[in-house]
């Protein structure tokens, strides 16, 4: 008889005085999601990420939007971060690296994660001027790095991310986005080839 594989699933919630998050992940899902950071762009980019990686995700956040919707962002990734982590486990079994090259029209963006448990981040190539940029109206390009910064950094992971073109703010981020989801899928997927822990020290 087969053991069946424990399910990679985990809620996590922040509370500061700045926002309030919850976080419900599974990663074994079909990419169904349920967003809402009441940052409009933002739950675009979470409901791509969550379609293009087959991870499940329901995000709920609500913040002082009505000074900046920074902290709301960044305390989102913050916590879907750390709901990675812990739904990772031990990372037994998973395939561990991953990339992805996306285009999104004129824009190409370029993912490579090592879900390694060293947290890194190398983002390079968005163009002059796109982190100043509103997009949506609320949501500026900055925040794009501010996301994959915590998100990287609180799920212990090492991620590339390259912007190999663009013009349009929108298709930038969008594309960094869905990179970022193909790699993730790729690198979170159990492979059945692989034995116990891949690493050669037995720990990720």
């Amino acid at each position: 008889m087969t053991t069946p594989s424990p399910a990679r699933t985990a809620s996590m919630s922040r509370e500061t005085s700045e926002s309030t998050v919850s976080v419900d992940i599974n990663l074994d899902g079909t990419g169904r999601s349920r967003i809402e950071t009441t940052v409009p762009f933002y739950d675009h980019m979470l409901t791509a990420l969550s379609k293009h990686s087959l991870i499940d995700l329901d995000i709920r956040c609500s913040g002082d939007t009505h000074v900046d919707v920074h902290h709301t962002v960044e305390d989102t990734a913050i916590v879907l971060g750390e709901a990675l982590k812990e739904a990772l486990g031990d990372k037994r079994g998973i395939r561990r690296f991953g990339q992805s090259a996306v285009p999104l029209d004129e824009a190409l963006a370029r993912a490579v994660v090592d879900i390694s448990g060293r947290p890194f981040l190398v983002h390079t190539g968005e163009p002059e001027g796109f982190e100043f940029h509103l997009i949506g109206g609320h949501f500026t390009g900055s925040m794009v790095r501010h996301v994959l910064e915590a998100l990287s950094f609180h799920a212990g992971i090492c991620l590339h991310m390259d912007v190999v073109s663009g013009r349009d703010p929108h298709h930038i981020a969008e594309a960094e986005f869905k990179a970022l989801a193909r790699a993730l899928r790729e690198a979170v997927e159990s492979d059945p080839r692989v034995e116990g822990i891949p690493s050669t020290k037995g720990a990720l």
